[in-house]
């Protein structure tokens, strides 16, 4: 099973994702594991990642897709596997389906969590740690017992200042405009599947079943 997980900051990709690669046991592949694995196993292409990474430069297409292949040629990922941050251009995604293609494989699903933005708003800004202990809370989904007040130490808590309305909302729009090109290009290629994310966690990742069970019922 072959999947990509899509979704905008605050969406719960991450949370849906620990989920699935425990039940259906593939591997979780993110483009900064891919480097890191690249470089730390010493390949050619991981030593020019870190040269880019090293003086602060973005890795070069070319690389990152040589990168992507290489992760996605290992044993593990023989029975599937779960991308998450690749591809982030259609030029990525049409490199991408020629490395499956070589490979003889293809995306079976791409899942993408919708969430409202008022919603993603809320989560990303509702957002508090203390500064004595660095605990982090949620003034909406994991409250402290006393407003203000860390639960731990009793420290004062205090908003990130990249998760103040004005960051946040700029953060969502080059998201939007990032991924409306990649939901364009899945959909039209038939394996774009929406999920409602605005509802519980197990909620979400029940559709998400429901989403992979279909194609074994064909």
């Amino acid at each position: 099973m072959n999947l990509l997980l899509m979704g905008l900051p605050g969406a719960g990709k991450g949370t849906q994702a620990e989920q699935l690669i425990k039940k259906y046991d593939i591997p979780h592949i993110s483009t900064g594991d891919m480097f890191r694995a690249a470089i730390k196993d010493g390949t050619q292409l991981g030593k020019r990642a870190k040269e880019y990474m090293d003086a602060g430069e973005l890795v070069p297409d070319e690389v990152t897709i040589g990168v992507v292949r290489e992760r996605l040629s290992k044993d593990d990922c023989s029975k599937g596997f779960l991308l998450d941050g690749f591809p982030r251009t259609t030029a990525q995604a049409e490199a991408l389906e020629q490395i499956l293609a070589d490979l003889g494989r293809s995306i079976n699903h791409v899942l993408y969590i919708n969430v409202d933005q008022s919603e993603l708003m809320a989560r990303l800004t509702g957002r508090r740690i203390c500064r004595d202990c660095g605990s982090t809370y949620h003034m909406i989904y994991n409250p402290t017992k006393v407003d203000g007040e860390c639960d731990k130490c009793n420290g004062e808590l205090y908003q990130r200042a990249d998760d103040n309305e004005e960051t946040v909302g700029t953060r969502l729009k080059v998201n939007i405009d990032q991924q409306q090109p990649l939901l364009d290009f899945y959909q039209e290629k038939g394996t774009l599947r929406n999920v409602e994310g605005n509802q519980k966690i197990d909620v979400v990742f029940k559709e998400i079943e429901d989403i992979l069970i279909v194609p074994t019922l064909i």
